[in-house]
């Protein structure tokens, strides 16, 4: 029994068995290495006891000094990671992203900050205090003396300014759209991040995933780098076979470091939109099913196109605020005046209106350049609107084409490969094939078996995206 760790102190024991291979190596499961715990892997057979059938010793014919090292070929043995960070669901990830972005909490306050703004909008302008000397002699006799001039007065009054009803009407108008542009851009902040946060925590599943099959790969071959240089000194390679191992070994071992610094840019992802800050990918990835007549049933409900539509509101609002100067404007005015008491004090009251009589020179211009934008608008709206369908079936035909990809590597790939590598471990049994051609073929299953990830990666990413971007809230 081989004792794997998997968390804490607790260990699993892992099932061995040794078999004279005559038919080619069992399956070893796409999903190996499946993430159960934060920081941590354990493999296929540690997670279901039944599948530890799949991992086998393969004892192959004795050749040499080499035969210790080929009964090794076929063992994939689990690599254990050290606990380190709480376990975040796909679903977790989405739903902190929604909560704690700062970039969303900046959306909302300007939803908040429209609102606030939308109180003052379409009332009268504050009240204006008026006052002055009225009068007051600059020459003759009576110059520069207050009191004896009957008509000088200390004035103070009141001014309130009355703009049209259509006028504010129109500001109105202007402050409900104001408010509808910034929910929607506030319902668009809030998509992206949780379309950034879906993507980054499957790049740090997949890259997870595709760290510990390598890492299978590469523990289930160190025993043929040991044995390449003493089938040279025991006659039986060629000197130059003995730098094919360490050739091979090297580019695993860079790839090992791709997908190393892979697991950390994605964790990096995952806490700029979760806030975690070492978060791990845990449970399965989400659904691969898409729902395409749904998604484009809800295109119309989608955040872009009620922000052209919140925007196109506040643009037929600015064409009323225009038309609304072909109206006139009034002010209403009070002042109380006080004279020499031998005069006695007097009241005014006036009032004046704004009269729009050269409208062929002042708003009929801007009743014509606001109606042009609001045309611009409803046009922006209609190519949004059509580039977003588009968009949705390209992006679907792209899926369909990389689901196919994935299935053909699943189904057809890598179970060619593997048939490949037990024929070549069947062939060296026999004498018939080097220890090389042993290594390449393992080495191709593992590359095939990485490229089956990597395109069920992009499917599920592809998904995802598509799912988040395109579905309406109300699906």
């Amino acid at each position: 029994m081989a004792r794997a760790r998997v968390g804490g102190d607790r260990t699993t024991s892992i099932p061995r068995r040794t078999k004279v291979i005559d038919a080619g190596l069992e399956d070893i499961p796409m999903n190996s290495g499946y993430r159960t715990a934060p920081g941590r892997h354990m493999s296929s057979a540690a997670a279901d006891p039944d599948r530890g059938k799949s991992l086998r010793l393969a004892r192959i014919a004795p050749r040499g000094t080499v035969a210790a090292a080929a009964a090794a070929i076929g063992l994939f043995a689990a690599i254990g990671m050290p606990a380190a960070a709480e376990p975040m669901t796909f679903d977790e990830a989405l739903a902190l992203a929604a909560t704690t972005a700062p970039q969303l909490r900046a959306s909302a306050l300007g939803v908040e900050a429209a609102s606030a703004a939308s109180a003052a909008a379409g009332r009268l302008p504050d009240p204006q205090l008026r006052f002055g000397i009225d009068n007051l002699p600059v020459s003759g006799p009576m110059a520069g003396r207050f009191g004896d001039d009957e008509m000088t007065m200390a004035r103070i009054g009141l001014m309130q300014e009355v703009p049209s009803r259509a006028r504010r009407r129109a500001e109105r108008a202007m402050a409900e759209a104001d408010i509808d542009v910034a929910a929607a851009a506030d319902a668009i902040a809030r998509r992206e991040a949780r379309v950034a946060a879906g993507m980054a925590w499957l790049d740090l599943h997949y890259a997870g995933r595709r760290l510990a099959t390598l890492e299978e790969v590469l523990s289930a071959l160190e025993p043929l780098w040991e044995a390449a240089p003493a089938g040279v000194a025991a006659g039986t390679d060629r000197p130059a076979g003995a730098l094919t191992p360490v050739v091979l070994q090297a580019a695993l071992q860079d790839r090992h470091s791709r997908l190393m610094a892979d697991v950390a840019r994605a964790r990096a992802e995952l806490t700029r939109w979760t806030g975690d800050a070492d978060p791990a990918a845990s449970g399965p990835a989400p659904d691969l099913e898409i729902d395409p007549t749904g998604l484009r049933a809800g295109l119309e409900r989608l955040p872009t196109l009620q922000a052209w539509r919140a925007a196109g509101s506040r643009a037929d609002a600015e064409v009323a605020l225009a038309r609304s100067g072909r109206r006139p404007d009034w002010a209403f005015e009070v002042s109380y005046g006080r004279r020499d008491p031998m005069f006695g004090d007097m009241l005014s009251v006036g009032a004046s209106v704004r009269l729009p009589l050269f409208a062929n020179q002042r708003q009929e211009p801007l009743i014509a350049a606001r109606s042009a934008d609001a045309l611009g608008v409803r046009l922006e709206r209609e190519a949004a609107a059509r580039e977003l369908r588009a968009s949705l079936d390209a992006d679907l035909a792209d899926l369909a084409a990389r689901r196919d990809q994935w299935v053909r590597s699943r189904d057809v790939i890598v179970p060619a490969a593997r048939q490949q590598a037990d024929l070549e471990t069947a062939s060296y049994a026999a004498g018939r094939a080097g220890l090389a051609d042993v290594l390449n073929a393992f080495t191709a299953l593992a590359d095939a078996r990485l490229e089956a990830l990597d395109r069920e990666a992009a499917v599920a990413r592809d998904t995802v995206r598509i799912t988040l971007a395109y579905r309406s809230d109300d699906q």
